[in-house]
């Protein structure tokens, strides 16, 4: 098994960010240009040499398309055996559908791979570095996802993303928990990154930039790593419209153009129409995460073991493998393949003139642990801002404070008060509270305040209700509840669901419900 160092890991996540830039930019340009704008973004990328002989099948104009987004640290023009990736997404784009779906495959997945005609054991991603995108495609095609049809591959390298998330004005974050690592005393990259609401830049070589967010692994697994690429995909496509998008066209195409490489249809001006007017039908759509069902395997060993004999031997590694069930596997396939159709508008917002009961505590999990919020409200001294916090939580969890959460040094993390800039430089009081479900499966939901009343994170709620008196804008990812959030004429506040979103809905809602002010 190739040992892949921690600084070229993780790199997949600017991959998906790249491809969505420029998916969003394209679907503007679409409604605005016309021929020589397509060949003007036919030549941009056709700066890099297309994938050879890539394994794709060209879908005819106005039907269903599945793309293959690879993030990885390949130079154009070496072979594809000195670079690596991480993580792999498919995304389907489906004009019939309310939704763009996309499904991560884990880096770590157990597969057979045929090096030298001999099949090897190894983690999905070798394949990438073996044989590049089509070797790839055939892997998870014949292990994974039988009868997969890949009609575009967009392989994007890292050294892209810096620019392309600047290029955009950065994106706002909602951070769950502190994130902090010192490269100088472990081999993962440095971060120190607070949590709450906040804007990311590129910062390619910073250790609060948006890269070391989203490529964090020092402690997560796969999974909640590749739930933390797909969050910042959809938070950066839901705030950035055409408009922007189409003001820094020639920025972007430039740089997308220097760091993707794309299959051949990509490279022509009848393939660049057709993927782009699907994305037309698509511009409106929410991005609909749908979890790989990994089953994440017990790693370790190498350790050194001295028998009774006093001879010294180390024991065998374990790889960290992640693997799934085959109907598990077929059934997210499935849900990957189908459209999403939307409910009826009046399904989906209510007047706000009734009153919904929320969920006894009992019957959504969720325990009374006021006292605890009072205290970390007793802690945010300095904030101007009224301070709520939910009556309830979800059982067997708890706040972090700096004594119990905090990894590094004591930065006052737990709870966290600070000032937050809107897009015009305005400043609001804002303040983090961040509970802890499991923090082995980086398992954190937070609770979040600030002055400013129509943060990006909140531009389209999919559904309003009122509970406990209270207008709830909920938010969802899929079938899951991501955020719940409620106005009050001096802020805003919300529930953050974890990043795999494991509360189920009726406890969002009944936390959000009991949202009381304490100070």
């Amino acid at each position: 098994m190739r040992i892949i160092p921690d600084s070229r890991r993780g790199m997949l996540w600017r991959f998906a960010l790249g491809a969505l830039i420029v998916v969003a930019f394209t679907a503007t340009t679409t409604a605005v240009a016309g021929l020589l704008q397509f060949k003007q973004i036919a030549t941009e990328i056709g700066v890099s040499p297309s994938i050879k002989n890539a394994q794709v099948t060209v879908a005819d104009p106005g039907h269903p398309q599945t793309l293959l987004l690879i993030g990885s640290d390949h130079r154009i023009g070496e072979p594809f055996n000195a670079s690596h990736t991480d993580t792999m997404m498919l995304v389907r784009i489906d004009p019939n559908s309310s939704t763009i779906n996309v499904l991560s495959i884990p880096r770590d997945l157990k597969v057979q791979i045929p090096e030298h005609g001999v099949p090897v054991t190894d983690k999905i991603n070798d394949a990438y570095s073996i044989g590049g995108p089509n070797l790839l495609i055939k892997v998870i095609r014949q292990q994974v996802f039988p009868g997969l049809h890949v009609n575009h591959i967009v392989d994007v390298n890292f050294s892209g993303f810096s620019d392309l998330v600047d290029a955009i004005g950065c994106v706002y974050t909602d951070v769950d928990h502190r994130y902090y690592n010192n490269t100088a005393y472990t081999d993962y990259s440095s971060i120190d990154i607070q949590p709450g609401y906040q804007r990311l830049c590129g910062d390619n070589q910073s250790e609060k930039g948006a890269l070391a967010f989203v490529r964090f692994r020092h402690s997560d697994s796969d999974i909640v790593r590749n739930a933390r690429q797909q969050d910042f995909l959809r938070w950066a496509k839901d705030q950035y419209g055409a408009s922007q998008m189409l003001a820094a066209r020639d920025r972007l195409l430039k740089i997308f153009g220097a760091h993707t490489q794309t299959d051949h249809n990509l490279h022509t001006v009848d393939g660049l129409i057709n993927i782009f007017n699907l994305v037309v039908f698509a511009a409106g759509h929410q991005i609909k995460q749908i979890p790989f069902p990994a089953i994440i395997l017990p790693c370790g060993g190498g350790a050194p073991v001295t028998t009774a004999a006093g001879t010294t031997f180390t024991t065998a590694v374990t790889p960290c493998y992640v693997t799934a069930d085959a109907s598990a596997e077929r059934s997210v396939y499935g849900q990957f393949m189908t459209a999403t159709h939307a409910a009826p508008a009046s399904a989906h917002k209510d007047s706000g003139h009734h009153v919904n009961a929320p969920p006894s505590a009992k019957a959504a999990d969720l325990m009374p642990d006021l006292s605890d919020g009072q205290s970390q409200a007793a802690l945010l001294r300095r904030s101007k801002l009224p301070v709520y916090v939910p009556r309830l939580l979800a059982n067997n969890s708890h706040y972090c404070t700096n004594a119990t959460c905090t990894i590094g040094p004591v930065a006052n993390s737990y709870p966290r008060g600070y000032i937050i800039n809107d897009q015009s430089g305005k400043h609001y009081n804002a303040y983090r509270m961040t509970v802890v479900i499991n923090p082995a499966l980086g398992q954190y939901y937070g609770v979040q305040g600030m002055g400013w009343q129509n943060p990006p994170i909140l531009n389209s709620p999919t559904q309003t209700k009122t509970v406990n008196g209270k207008q709830l804008m909920e938010f969802f990812n899929g079938h899951k509840l991501s955020l719940v959030a409620w106005r009050t004429p001096h802020g805003v506040y919300w529930i953050s669901n974890t990043l795999t979103d494991e509360l189920k809905p009726q406890q969002m809602v009944g936390i959000a419900a009991s949202f009381t002010r304490v100070r």
